[in-house]
């Protein structure tokens, strides 16, 4: 049943992770419906490392997209390379108010904010921020000609993130529409930024569990890694397609369904 169990944490973390409806809720809300023990904040973050890897063997090209010749051309890349300064400066919003959530609101992760009541509600708020986002126009920002400030927005935006149910992909994607982002840049800079995001988030967890690390069933543990991955992979791959040519209205429509029902299972 471990391994069972382990294999649908990381289905559902894979899928829900890049699609904007929210892993965390969906991890909660879809182990009550089927009578699975809520994996928590904890085993949530370390699952979360295989959508990193899913990040980093899909957008390999786009992070190496050098050849090392020589560690001086390695120091000169990361210097000078736009993008990683775009993901640093995003990154650093969440890294703030994540740090300060977590030192002067310990119990942040079991309180009203997990709760269904506000996973609901916050489904419902964000419906309508996607709303207003896929139906924004002068879409021509993109990863050649964005400054640093449109990368700080949507940091900002990822840092509410820390909250269930607004989901880091929904928010940044939003966000960077609104900003003047084009869609599929939008979504691509949305993956790339979640690298140290979720990174973090899962370092974070897992120094603050390690005297517990020992109790984890650490082979179905790895299973939900593997699984996480392939799911990750997939939904990347969907959703860049996807929202380049559709926008966001399946998901918007989704979420308010989402939101409604479970404040009528209340």
């Amino acid at each position: 049943m471990d391994f069972l169990k382990f294999i649908f944490y990381g289905i559902i973390q894979g899928l829900t992770e890049f699609i904007p409806v929210s892993s965390t809720a969906h991890l909660k809300i879809f182990s009550q419906l089927f009578g699975i023990e809520d994996p928590g904040s904890s085993i949530s973050a370390i699952i979360q490392i295989g959508s990193v890897f899913a990040i980093f063997w899909y957008f390999r090209k786009n992070i190496f997209s050098f050849q090392i010749k020589n560690s001086n051309i390695l120091k000169y890349e990361f210097k000078h390379n736009n993008l990683y300064k775009s993901i640093f400066i995003g990154t650093i919003p969440i890294i703030f108010i994540g740090g300060i959530t977590k030192l002067l609101i310990p119990g942040f992760s079991d309180s009203f904010f997990r709760s269904n009541l506000s996973i609901a509600l916050v489904s419902l708020f964000m419906s309508l921020v996607m709303f207003f986002a896929d139906n924004a126009t002068n879409k021509l920002i993109n990863l050649s000609n964005h400054k640093y400030r449109n990368s700080l927005y949507v940091g900002i935006s990822q840092a509410f993130a820390i909250i269930p149910g607004v989901s880091r992909s929904g928010a940044t994607i939003s966000i960077a529409l609104l900003s003047g982002w084009d869609r599929k840049d939008a979504t691509k800079f949305s993956f790339l930024l979640g690298i140290p995001a979720i990174s973090l988030a899962a370092f974070v967890e897992f120094v603050s569990v390690i005297n517990q690390f020992s109790t984890f069933p650490l082979l179905p543990l790895f299973v939900g890694l593997i699984s996480t991955f392939l799911s990750s992979l997939f939904a990347i791959n969907f959703l860049i397609k996807y929202v380049s040519s559709n926008g966001l209205k399946i998901f918007i429509i989704y979420r308010m369904i989402f939101g409604f029902l479970i404040i009528l299972n209340l």
